[in-house]
């Protein structure tokens, strides 16, 4: 791994275990002596974070991590809930070896594992769920979704305070979808993407 690539997934691991709140600005100069880097590796790395969507920059202004709002939420949930609509559709009744295998790992994480990891492992699994369809589109779609996805789920560790309940819904998620209900499958899904917003 480059340096270049170690300073970005230490900064990744940051904002999303929620270490760096949104807003907060990161200058480079700052960023340099704390890890020790070159200012050229922070500059970088920090734009392979704003490429993901992690961070934001404006001209002549420190890279930030975006703030996002419930209005962001709100839209956010108004775009995704279709795909996922999508992804039932097409999974229904079928068990999604991926998808568990990442539920199973987000399960076996210790209480003290960083947030970050809880994060990784729910976009492992709803990931997997969607290249389950099939379809290009609909992955580019959702994947065009995914920095914001992230960022909000990094303002979860308050909803889901007691992680065992984020599991349970995923597992009740996942058995849904293989019980061949599609009416069921919905409703869960619903379900599921209400109470991630804290609604």
């Amino acid at each position: 791994m480059s340096t270049v690539d170690a300073l970005a997934g230490a900064l990744r691991r940051r904002v999303l275990s929620g270490e760096i709140e949104p807003g907060t600005p990161l200058p480079e100069q700052e960023i340099a002596a704390t890890y020790g880097v070159a200012r050229p590796t922070v500059r970088e790395a920090l734009a392979q974070l704003v490429h993901e969507g992690l961070l934001r920059r404006e001209r002549n202004r420190s890279a930030h991590v975006p703030v996002v709002t419930l209005a962001d939420l709100d839209d956010l949930m108004y775009v995704r809930r279709p795909l996922e609509d999508l992804m039932a559709k097409a999974v229904i009744g079928r068990r999604v070896a991926a998808a568990e295998a990442a539920l199973s790992r987000m399960a076996a994480l210790p209480p003290e594992a960083p947030w970050a990891d809880i994060v990784a492992e729910h976009m492992a699994l709803h990931q997997a769920l969607i290249e389950a369809v099939g379809s290009p589109r609909l992955e580019r779609l959702y994947a065009s979704l995914a920095a914001e996805t992230q960022l909000g789920i990094v303002g979860l560790r308050e909803v889901y305070k007691d992680r065992e309940v984020l599991i349970r819904e995923h597992r009740e998620l996942l058995d849904a979808l293989a019980s061949g209900s599609l009416e069921l499958a919905r409703a869960v899904v619903s379900a599921h993407l209400n109470h991630s917003w804290g609604r």
